[in-house]
């Protein structure tokens, strides 16, 4: 089937998760949109958040897509069952993935969750987790200052360090083994949330669980593509692509990747 799997995103935040798609299933086509133009969505309203979503799979349904991602864990956690409701085709968020990520990797099951005000004020991690392990302890900690470090690009710098030094003090005195990347813009930005995390502390990140779940679910449908041969995949966003583009050559090192302006 030559039809392309659909990604959105807040912003540049779902390349992790395209990261992840490119090495585990090279010849799918793939088709993102990054709503850059209104990024963050931590500190949005459930109304808006639900209300961009849907712009932004509507769009992509228009494209022909046979599979959506919600890579965003703010609109995974709001979202996902309005969308799915609304598509006949499969739609697979972040959340559950990444809870059995950690779930899977804890020894103590205790897990701090690292997400957006809007992705921790809706406990859909909680629930996750404590669905898959009761015994789980859970510490949240909201930290709105990631997403807009990465959506300038300044996620390699020491700015972006000292940002992520003083949030994580919000984890002082919390005994866990267990850290969970639960917005998918931080992964660029580990490095210094290792840094500044206990060294035995496993960080995980939602994307190669959510990968699992999409190869599953084309195995299942029998939609996966057959074809031994890659395609590009197509990237849109909201905002500037001037932006966009050298986040993702340096993400996903892709030179000159095809980026568009998308008007949502």
């Amino acid at each position: 089937m030559e039809a392309p799997i659909g990604v959105i995103d807040s912003g540049v935040g779902g390349l992790t998760v395209v990261k992840e798609m490119l090495d585990r299933l090279p010849n799918e086509p793939i088709v993102y949109i990054g709503d850059d133009a209104r990024c963050p969505y931590g500190p949005r309203s459930t109304e808006e958040v639900r209300e961009f979503t849907m712009e932004m799979a509507s769009a992509l349904s228009d494209m022909g897509i046979k599979m959506l991602v919600i890579a965003c864990n703010t609109a995974t956690a709001v979202a996902l069952d309005e969308v799915r409701e609304h598509f006949s085709f499969p739609v697979i968020g972040v959340i559950v993935p990444g809870a059995r990520g950690a779930v899977k990797a804890s020894t103590t099951g205790e897990i701090a969750v690292l997400g957006t005000v809007g992705t921790i004020n809706s406990g859909a991690y909680d629930d996750a987790i404590h669905t898959l392990l009761p015994s789980a302890t859970v510490y949240p900690l909201a930290c709105p200052e990631f997403v807009p470090i990465v959506e300038s690009g300044l996620y390699k710098s020491e700015t972006a360090s000292d940002i992520v030094a003083k949030a994580l003090v919000g984890l002082s005195g919390k005994e866990f083994d267990v850290a969970i990347l639960g917005c998918t813009h931080y992964p660029l930005m580990q490095h210094h949330i290792q840094a500044h995390l206990p060294k035995s502390v496993n960080i995980i990140s939602s994307a190669v669980e959510t990968v699992a779940d999409v190869e599953r679910t084309l195995m299942s449908d029998n939609s996966k593509r057959i074809v031994d041969s890659k395609i590009a995949p197509i990237f849109y966003t909201t905002g500037k692509i001037e932006q966009f583009s050298p986040i993702v050559e340096d993400w996903l090192s892709i030179e000159k990747p095809d980026v568009r302006h998308i008007v949502l």
